[in-house]
């Protein structure tokens, strides 16, 4: 199967102080394929959002190429790449700053519909469709973001999200925010959407039970680099990446004696580490 999303050895650079530069993704390389889920995971300032970025169009790319359906994506002009909001679209990790506090869910979501032609009358029916693909009930659409919780506002986003039929969102921490039972639900309507309609997603996170619950293949990103990419249960069943079993070892689990257990191999991975830099 082709990958209707390939990155090939992306570098991003930033300006530090002075004339200085700090590279941030160092020749990173992954793949998307249509109607696959890649979690992409990795600690606070990993460059797994960095990577996101790029793809939407938000950060510049210093080398490498980001290719998309066949077409060379990765220094497109402003009016390309607004063209190509219809395809890739994105849901932010907060559902309470992603939503203009000031607009109807309607209009909201009504926006990128209204830039790329379609009429009134098929954007109304089309938002209350969506809504009601979220598990909204009939109405939201006229209500204000205030009168939702935050689960419901990530539904809200996600609705927005596909308002165009899209092949590929870029879901950036998209639960991080919301309690463990809603992260279950919002988790599992991404997943019947993707089986609905067969959209692929890029998946960025920092926990391991998120990815290892909605990911086909998992990469690993450490300090800009991927450290591991594979099949979802074999990097977070048995990785292979001393990193990657790290970031195993630290999940929680509801389980006392797993959870010492896992503690206990976090420890180790943790003393292997500073023995390493004491040898080094």
């Amino acid at each position: 199967m082709t990958s209707l999303l390939q990155i090939d050895n992306l570098r991003v650079s930033y300006r530090g102080a002075g004339r200085r530069s700090l590279e941030v993704l160092h020749g990173v390389s992954l793949d998307i394929k249509e109607g696959e889920t890649v979690g992409l995971i990795g600690e606070s300032g990993s460059g797994k959002t960095t990577i996101g970025r790029t793809v939407l169009g938000l950060t510049p790319v210093s080398a490498g190429t980001i290719t998309y359906n066949g077409r060379d994506i990765t220094h497109l002009g402003k009016k390309e790449r607004r063209n190509l909001g219809s395809e890739i679209q994105v849901v932010f990790q907060d559902p309470y700053s992603s939503l203009n506090p000031t607009r109807t869910i309607e209009d909201t979501i009504a926006e990128p519909m209204r830039i790329h032609g379609v009429d009134k009358k098929t954007a109304h029916e089309r938002i209350r469709y969506l809504l009601s693909e979220v598990g909204l009930p009939a109405g939201s659409e006229r209500r204000m973001p205030r009168e939702f919780s935050g689960g419901q506002r990530q539904r809200i986003a996600i609705a927005r999200a596909l308002a165009l039929d899209p092949k590929l969102i870029i879901c950036d921490e998209p639960v991080s925010a919301l309690d463990l039972t809603t992260q279950a639900r919002v988790l599992d309507l991404l997943i019947d959407i993707q089986g609905k309609t067969g959209v692929s997603y890029l998946f960025v996170s920092h926990d391991l039970s998120v990815v290892r619950k909605i990911s086909h293949r998992v990469a690993v990103i450490y300090r800009g680099d991927i450290v591991e990419f594979g099949p979802g249960a074999a990097v977070t069943g048995s990785p292979s990446h001393a990193y990657t079993r790290k970031l195993a070892a630290a999940a929680p689990v509801a389980d006392p004696t797993l959870q010492a257990h896992r503690r206990r191999e976090w420890r180790k991975v943790v003393m292997g580490e500073q023995l390493a830099g004491k040898t080094a």
